[in-house]
């Protein structure tokens, strides 16, 4: 026996001292050596068993006190469990976790309310089930006295229908309560992506077109609408200039954690500009109580490099989160050349258990040469586009009592960019100024460069016409050349909505707006002052039938007050649960009318503006009644069903649509104003032309998308959009006059602008998307693909070298059919380190997506990504 074992000394110099029984029963003086190992034995054993006792009752009665302590103070947590759109979950069963292990088990009352008493101070974890929802884990909660700590709970439903969407109505809707329709895109699909664009070309009825690689104009079209009526919007933050362009080649994908897209008309909630269709982005935002640091560093072929690093986390009642992202790259043709800054921060605050704040500020800095369309004069230009964008808000909600919800909100943009063509790179043309013929300096002293011609080159179109020759590349003029623009926009918003009814939700908005600008330089500078009124009613009838009804009243500087009503209607014909293989059932439709403001071009260059500049321009506006440029005006319905399969672990989706486009912005010669009925007089003191209300196409069409969970590791999409877009009227120069190529002398082309009859530019009558994310242990991948058919364009070469329309291709067709497929993949090394691979056109095809403009080849990335803090070091 090891007596060291034992928590007891014993001394073998002076050893225990006992009065022992002898033999004889009398007490004596007892053997040392007889009686010390039986005195060892016993003092040990007694003693710790002893003191094993004494602990044991100590350790009880601690942990009892303990208890009655933590009961008796009041020490808890509590809260309401919600479900997405804000009601609350009664009977769900709320577990207190502490080190991976349940330490108490409550449900939640009639309420939605929960109250659990912790057994000490501590972090705590509360994790919440119910029946037909997704299991949901809240951030760490720190219990550290004897208040109550409150800690509500959002449940996210367990069927892919039931997304919450704020951008149809403005208020927190399931996605099956809607009659309009909606897609939302989440972090797996937004993820591994460099650019917002990317993403979107995933959602029906959506197309993007660039003119050539990273850097190039990106622009957006949504059921067939100009790529300028769309409202584009960051956490509530309007991005669009004035009138309504966006450029999305200058919108990374860094910091964004989901995308809504409306497909139809919403001006009635968004005001100007929201014409076609409506994208809502929303910035990331910290949720760990142990902060978080991510760094991705990747790189790959033509010299492309990203670096990214964010850091976000949650402290008591705020949440913070920054990030940082550049991208490089070289693009593989002459003067392409790109990178791409991105600066991005979110802030909020509880200010009250009711009440948060949560500011928003995104910066964009960017540069890039522009090559122009290589394909069609073979010598790059010598260009250069440089952009600096800037958004930021505030918001405040609050919910005043359980039916009345009330938000208050500032933002603004700051939009500044510079065109700049450095100097001349086509092949001089030279001619005699006298004569208009063709010369050489070195014998005729009258001979000057007239203008710069492309390269010779062979352009074949996908509608298999081919042309040959040189055409005008650049125009003689002044170098450098620069073209500024300058875009502020300030605005204030205050919304509310209250519960009249149980089944009945009335909201009432108002935003005002000023904006200011100028576009080619500050003499051109514009100013307004808008605002736009909202009214909309929500409610439904027995669970079964959902309606949204309202208007808005849009009160612009430039062209007046005008309303913008917008329905919708959605019936569930069957619920979930009624059928093993059929799951709910939803039919929809919607009505809605659009409105999009001029921009600082179209209202400068308009009729109104050039007559105003001229000496007698008030006498001829007064004489002849010429008013400001009007809006541009969309009408368009929609109806569709919605079927849910398997238990809501499927669904598919069929649309059909209808948008007429009116009172269409375009710029008219001098002949086309008097066509119009514009008096000679006033036409003539226009001197090339100017810009009126007078486009008008149609475009309709179907739009379908699937999506299968085919297991927890295996999620499916695919989508398939058919669009027939005809222009109805147009009084162009094309329209009045079509060019005809000697070469093909039976053929009408519209060399700037589409002829009427014929299909609107770049807007693929057949276009289509799958995707499949799958995610198995550590590794998850992306295999993402666009489908996109022929599309009517032109090459926009209106002058050979001897300014004969010889090189203009017919437009029907003009632009190949592409099929792009793109993977990325991720596998975590460690739970803080992740190898990363993105790669683009995996069949490498050569394609351009505008006409002369090529696309980038098959192209890669790899790198890596470490996290550190947060969930992955959260203690165990």
């Amino acid at each position: 026996m090891q007596i060291r074992h034992y928590p007891v000394t014993v001394s073998v110099e002076n050893p225990p001292r006992v009065p022992l029984e002898t033999h004889s029963g009398k007490a004596g003086r007892f053997d040392e050596a007889q009686v010390r190992r039986p005195v060892l034995r016993n003092t040990f054993r007694g003693e710790f068993m002893i003191r094993v006792r004494r602990f044991s009752y100590l350790s009880f009665a601690f942990c009892l006190s303990m208890k009655l302590a933590a009961l008796s103070s009041g020490m808890s947590i509590s809260g309401t469990v919600i479900d997405p759109t804000g009601a609350v979950v009664p009977g769900a069963t709320v577990e207190v976790v502490a080190h991976n292990q349940t330490v108490l088990r409550v449900r939640t009352d009639e309420d939605g309310r929960y109250t659990a008493a912790v057994p000490s101070a501590g972090a705590y974890e509360v994790r919440v089930l119910a029946p037909g929802f997704n299991a949901s884990e809240s951030e760490a909660v720190v219990s550290t006295s004897t208040a109550t700590t409150v800690r509500n709970v959002t449940l996210r439903l367990n069927r892919l229908s039931q997304e919450v969407t704020v951008t149809a109505t403005a208020i927190p809707t399931l996605e099956s309560h809607l009659g309009a329709a909606v897609t939302v895109l989440g972090s797996n699909q937004i993820a591994r992506t460099d650019e917002i664009q990317e993403p979107l070309r995933w959602v029906p009825g959506v197309q993007m077109t660039q003119t050539g690689r990273p850097g190039g104009t990106a622009a957006l079209y949504v059921r067939g609408g100009n790529s300028d009526a769309n409202k584009v919007l960051i956490d509530g933050i309007p991005m669009n200039d004035i009138g309504g362009a966006v450029e999305f080649a200058d919108i990374a994908s860094s910091a964004v954690s989901r995308i809504e897209v409306l497909r139809g008309p919403n001006s009635s909630v968004y005001g100007a500009d929201a014409m076609a269709g409506v994208v809502s982005l929303t910035t990331r935002s910290g949720s760990t109580p142990l902060p978080e640091v991510t760094y991705t560093g990747d790189g790959g072929n033509f010299s492309s490099f990203r670096n990214e690093g964010s850091m976000g986390g949650k402290w008591k009642a705020a949440d913070y989160f920054a990030d940082f992202a550049r991208l490089d790259t070289s693009n593989g043709i002459p003067n392409d050349r790109f990178h791409i800054a991105t600066a991005s921060g979110n802030l909020g605050w509880n200010l009250f258990s009711n009440s948060t704040f949560r500011a928003t500020v995104r910066h964009d800095l960017l540069a890039g040469g522009q090559p122009n369309a290589v394909l069609l004069y073979g010598i790059p230009d010598d260009t250069k586009q440089a952009n600096e964008d800037s958004y930021f808000g505030a918001t405040f909600e609050t919910q005043t009592t359980a039916a009345w919800h009330n938000l208050v909100r500032y933002g603004g943009l700051r939009l500044r960019s510079n065109y700049t063509d450095f100097a001349p790179t086509g092949i001089p043309q030279y001619q005699d100024s006298m004569t208009y013929s063709s010369c050489t300096p070195q014998s005729d002293p009258n001979c000057v460069i007239a203008d710069y011609l492309g390269a010779p080159v062979t352009i074949q179109g996908a509608n298999g016409y081919t042309v040959n020759g040189q055409a005008i590349f650049q125009y003689s003029m002044q170098y450098p050349y620069s073209y500024p623009t300058s875009t502020d926009r300030d605005f204030g918003e205050a919304q509310s909505d209250y519960r009249v009814l149980p089944h009945l939700l009335a909201l009432v908005g108002f935003e005002y707006e000023n904006e200011r600008g100028y576009s080619g330089g500050p003499t051109n500078e514009i100013e307004r002052s808008n605002s736009n009124s909202t009214l909309l009613f929500q409610g439904d009838f027995a669970g079964k039938v959902f309606y949204t009804v309202g208007t808005g009243v849009e009160d612009n500087q430039l062209f007046g007050v005008v309303p913008t009503p917008r329905a919708s209607l959605a019936y569930v014909l069957q619920k979930p649960g009624q059928s093993r293989i059929l799951g709910e059932t939803r039919i929809r439709a919607s009505f809605g009318r659009g409105v999009k403001e001029p921009s600082i071009f179209e209202q400068t260059d308009s009729l109104y503006d050039q007559l105003a500049a001229l000496p007698n321009g008030s006498q001829l506006i007064a004489q002849y009644h010429v008013g400001q440029i009007g809006p541009e005006w969309s009408r368009a319905y929609d109806g569709g069903i919605d079927q849910e399969l398997a238990r809501g672990k499927a669904k598919i989706g069929i649309t059909y649509f209808h948008n007429e486009f009116t009172n269409g912005i375009e710029y008219i010669p001098s002949q086309g104003l008097i066509d119009l009925g514009v008096p000679a007089t006033v036409a003539a003191a226009a001197a090339y032309g100017a810009t009126v209300n007078s486009q008008a196409f149609r475009a309709q069409g179907i739009e379908s998308d699937a999506q299968l969970q085919l297991s927890r590791t295996l999620f499916v999409r695919g989508g398939y959009t058919y669009l027939d877009a005809v222009v109805q009227r147009s009084f162009s120069s094309d329209a009045i006059g079509p060019t005809y190529n000697p070469n093909f002398p039976t053929v009408p082309i519209g060399a700037y602008s589409p002829l009427i009859g014929a299909r609107p530019f770049r807007r693929a009558p057949h276009s289509g998307y799958f995707g499949m994310n799958y995610t198995r242990g550590k590794f998850a991948s992306l295999l993402a693909g666009t489908l996109v058919g022929k599309r009517d364009d032109s090459d926009f070469l209106a002058y050979d070298a001897n300014y004969m329309p010889t090189m203009l291709l017919p437009n029907r067709n003009l632009d190949a059919a592409y099929q792009r497929i793109d993977l990325s993949a991720s596998y975590a090394v460690r739970s803080h380190v992740q190898l990363t691979s993105q790669f683009q056109n995996l069949l490498s095809e050569h394609y351009s997506e505008a006409f002369g403009y090529p696309a980038l080849p098959f192209t890669f990335r790899s790198g890596v990504q470490l996290t550190l803090g947060g969930e992955s070091w959260k203690l165990k």
